[in-house]
């Protein structure tokens, strides 16, 4: 269908709702881009299972999801991931493992939803080894590998002793006159302590950093200097391992990098069919029974874009008896929303959204809807309202068949 005449019904301001409904960037994409289809049957019976999915399990459990994209590509050239793609990796799985148990005790009519859910791909054991093994994107758990358990207690015992060691001379009578405060820092990953600059001549050792105003010098004494040396061959090591931890959470990864993509894209199904559902339960939304008759007979039928507690149902039918319809009254009197009402409920519908009018409403899937409503004066194009709505409706006639809808408003008859 023309885009224009989906933007004169508002289809695009449902759109933007039915994104809102979305919780994934796939989701929401598919929302946006979401057309009306000629498959009516299958989606609105999808959307209506995924509506009673609901009412039975409660809410999807599914939030934002990271894009991965860049980190699958980097695991399918056999690189290492860094902490925090790991750990979106591992919600990816997680949700697909959540999802997949929301549905699994579902025995209700869920024919077009369950290849979704159960074409997921989950793996418990690496979404726990990674959620165990790293803990935020800055940490790896101690117990992340039996090694780094033991060298980060050599690395904490170690800095025991040099803390002990620069505290007896922070606190000695010797040597606490020389300092400039009784304390031990850390300066260039080593442990030193301040000492008032004219004495610097006073402790032996290795300056390493001096104060802004130049009293002070952070001096490392030659005491712990061995000590230092061998807690930063500690935390070499720790790194060495680490990325070896890493590197073969990577290698498990990119044994299921084709799993991982397939998720992702049925992750954005799941949410889009069921972002449809949730704004169709919203609205209080119907499945409408389809007929092959031509006939439009919408019972109660209320405009989705106007607050539920101001709207008037309308009834509006064609088709059954006449195949053209002339709505009169007054100016405000409702001729225009009751038109876009028509089109755009049947739009909705068609898009695999439910409805908001009465459950014995039925529709016939147009070939096209085609709409001349509103002012159409283009000042750009010198273009009168009048000269527009005849462009309009030239273009309808050239493209109308009989299978078609066309709503017209305002309509005039010239001599």
């Amino acid at each position: 269908m023309n885009l224009k005449y989906l933007k004169k019904l508002e289809y695009n301001n449902i759109l933007q709702i039915l994104e809102g409904f979305a919780k994934t960037y796939l989701g929401k994409e598919k929302c946006k881009n979401l057309i009306p289809s000629n498959n009516v049957s299958y989606l609105l019976e999808q959307t209506y299972q995924a509506v009673n999915v609901i009412y039975r399990n409660g809410s999807l459990p599914l939030a934002s999801i990271p894009n991965v994209t860049i980190a699958i590509k980097n695991l399918e050239s056999n690189f290492s991931l860094i902490p925090s793609d790991l750990l979106e990796i591992a919600s990816i799985l997680k949700t697909s493992r959540e999802l997949k148990e929301y549905i699994s005790s579902d025995n209700e009519n869920i024919d077009l939803l369950v290849e979704y859910f159960n074409s997921l791909y989950a793996d418990k054991a690496i979404e726990k080894e990674i959620l165990d093994k790293i803990l935020d994107e800055n940490t790896i758990a101690d117990n992340a590998s039996s090694k780094l358990n033991s060298i980060r207690k050599s690395q904490k015992n170690l800095g025991i002793e040099i803390k002990n060691k620069l505290n007896s001379i922070v606190h000695s009578s010797s040597y606490s006159k020389y300092l400039q405060d009784s304390i031990v820092t850390i300066k260039n990953e080593r442990y030193v302590i301040p000492v008032k600059e004219e004495y610097r001549g006073q402790i032996k050792g290795f300056i390493h950093d001096v104060s802004s105003s130049g009293s002070t010098v952070f001096i490392e004494p030659l005491s712990v200097f061995e000590l230092n040396n061998e807690l930063n061959n500690l935390k070499a090591e720790e790194s060495i391992e680490i990325a070896k931890i890493l590197t073969e959470l990577s290698r498990k990864l990119s044994l299921i990098t084709d799993e991982l993509k397939s998720n992702i894209k049925l992750i954005g199904e799941i949410d889009f069919i069921f972002a449809k559902a949730n704004y169709s339960k919203s609205i209080n939304g119907i499945k409408p029974k389809l007929n092959d008759n031509k006939i439009v007979d919408l019972i109660e039928a209320r405009h989705p874009l106007i607050d539920a507690n101001k709207v008037v149902p309308i009834n509006i039918s064609i088709g059954e008896k006449y195949s053209s319809l002339v709505i009169t009254g007054p100016n405000t009197g409702g001729k225009t929303v009751c038109l876009k009402t028509f089109g755009l409920l049947l739009l909705m519908a068609y898009s695999g959204i439910l409805i908001p009018a009465n459950e014995k409403s039925s529709i016939y899937i147009f070939d096209n809807i085609f709409a001349d409503i509103g002012d159409e004066q283009s000042i750009s194009e010198s273009l009168s309202t009048f000269s527009s709505h005849m462009i309009n409706i030239i273009e309808i006639l050239n493209n109308v068949t009989d299978k078609s809808l066309v709503l017209l408003d305002e309509l005039r008859f010239w001599n």
